[in-house]
Order: C-alpha cells, then structure tokens, then sequence
C-alpha cells in the first residue's frame, strides 16, 4: 500500500470523498493535498483525538527522540501530553515573538512536566537556528529515527520541509496548512543516512479556538508576523471585546497587554453593552503579573489585582497563570 507524500494517508482510488483519493495510484500526493497546496480548497478529515493519542502511546514504546514543536502563544496545552520519551522543545515560529523578549527567559517560563532534555527557538523561514536544532538532535537522538510532535498549526509540517531543503536531497515535500488535520498519519522523510524524521498527525487541543472558527476567522487568530504587543490602561467597569470571539468586563484599573494576532480587532467599550451577553460567563479575579490564556488564541497580560468577567464561547477553554513573560 502507498502513502500520499503530503498528509500520510493511503492512497485509494474507491471513495472520493474519503482520505487518501487519487484518480491514479500512481500519483504522490492525494487529492486533498494537491487542492490544498495549489488552491488553498480546504476539507476537514473528521477523527477522534484518540486516534493522535494512540499514536503517542505507540511512539512511547519506542524511546526514541522526540522534537516537540509549538510556538509561544500557545504552551500550555504541553502539560496535557504524556510522551515518555526524550523530548526537544522547539520554540517555533521566531518570526512572530515579539524581538524585545529575551529567548533564555522566555525558555526558561515554559516548564512542562516532561523529560525535556534541552530548548531551543528557531525560525524555519529565515533558517534561524536550524543548524544549532540539527547538532541537537545528533547529539540526543537514540536512534535514527526521530518523531516530530506538535498541536494542530504548531508549525510541524513546515519546519520539516525546511529540514529537507537545507539537508536532504529528497526534494518531496509534505503538504502545510493553517487548518487542522492536514497531516493524518506517520510520514517518515529520510533526511540523510543517520536520520529520518517522522511527522505526526496535529493534535487536537480539546478547547483551542483554532477547532472551533471558519478558515476567514482562523487567517486573522494565526500571526504572519511580529507580534506588537498591545497595552491599554484600563479604568473600572471597561469592557474589551476581540474580534467577537470573547468578552472582558474589567471592574478594575489596570493595565493589560494583548500578545496575540495583530489583525484581530480590539473594541473597547466605556458602557454597558449587551454584545456577547449569549456566550459563557466566567467570573475571574485576576492577580499581578499573571495572564488569562484563550487556548488557541494567545493570552492577556494583567499588571494590576482585579476582579474580572470573561464571556467565552462554551467549546473554548481558558487559563490564568503566572505570566509568561
């Protein structure tokens, strides 16, 4: 049986509908793969998220590295993984982290309870730090094989393509998307003879708005470039609204620090409003120097003690924890 190149799922000439359709089995890259990578035409694959956690539990009985790959905007949900294995965490996407924050710092914030064995950023289209990611994972690997873990849109799929240009003379590239499950199962890509990295299907986030908004919404929640945190000076009983995704009634003064997506719109509201008023509501209160995290969309960052209303849509989850940065 034969694998598309570009998502990892087998090619079949039955069901057109289905994963893996090719007209021709002499094809390699599937249907799906070829529209999404020459035009942009988008159809989601429907599977459990016990599917992508079988697959963890399969790589844990191997042993073998593992790069953990997401980007600063979204690092809470590592807790959530149970991967036994070694495990390199790549800081992707250099690109969009504010250039005033200082990398060791920002490392050293970001504590899951894993066998994390170094860190590192890296930026896969300027080649930031590939060549420093490649000597650690010779000087890590246990094998020559080495998994590639991440969250749906975590930025996977385009730091290996950037592996096999810099270092392979496999010229096969798999198939990239800010949508999730593009990739749906193992794609092992050999890069040179001592080592092949294996892709792995996006894992779904339960609670990440990224699961929850259309392809227009999702274009303006993933930054294509630096992000310029935005501060505003809050006085009591204000109210902020993004992008109609969620709601803050602040009851405080404060200042808080938006580090998200700058094409996501910010509204501030100087009197009551009933906009929103139909999603969840959350009562929080807030502590200095800590961040509510939307998952999926980035997180806010509070200076000040205050009392708090969050309203959310009822699928998406949220967090308050010690600032980040």
């Amino acid at each position: 049986m034969t694998k598309c190149l570009g998502c990892g799922a087998l090619l079949q000439t039955k069901v057109p509908n289905e994963e893996g359709y090719v007209k021709d089995l002499n094809k390699k890259y599937c249907e799906r793969c070829f529209k999404i990578t020459h035009y942009n035409e988008y159809k989601f694959i429907d599977k459990e998220n016990k599917y992508y956690l079988d697959i963890i539990d399969n790589i844990n009985k191997t042993k073998d590295l593992v790069l953990l790959v997401t980007d600063f905007l979204n690092t809470e949900g590592l807790n959530e993984l149970e991967i036994k294995n070694p495990v390199i965490l790549v800081l992707t996407k250099r690109d969009i982290i504010p250039r005033n924050l200082d990398e060791t710092k920002l490392l050293n914030s970001i504590k899951p309870n894993l066998n994390i064995v170094d860190k590192i950023i890296v930026g896969p289209k300027t080649n930031y730090n590939l060549d420093t990611l490649k000597n650690k994972i010779v000087r890590y690997q246990k094998s020559k094989n080495v998994y590639v873990i991440g969250y749906t849109s975590s930025g996977k799929s385009t730091l290996i393509n950037q592996f096999i240009k810099n270092y392979s003379e496999n010229k096969n590239q798999i198939t990239t998307s800010i949508l999730p499950s593009t990739t749906l199962d193992l794609i092992p890509i050999d890069i040179d003879k001592t080592l092949t990295l294996i892709d792995t299907p996006g894992l779904l986030d339960e609670g990440s708005v990224i699961l929850n908004v259309n392809g227009q919404t999702l274009n303006k929640i993933m930054p294509k470039k630096e992000i310029k945190p935005i501060t505003i000076q809050i006085k009591k009983d204000q109210t902020i609204i993004i992008s109609n995704l969620f709601r803050l009634d602040v009851k405080a003064e404060t200042n808080l620090t938006f580090y998200m997506s700058n094409n996501l719109e910010i509204n501030r509201i100087y009197k009551e409003t009933k906009e929103l008023e139909n999603l969840n509501k959350y009562q929080i209160d807030i502590d200095k120097d800590t961040d509510i995290v939307i998952k999926g969309l980035g997180f806010i960052k509070a200076t000040q003690d205050c009392k708090a209303i969050l309203y959310l849509d009822e699928k998406v989850k949220f967090i308050v924890r010690r600032s980040l940065i």
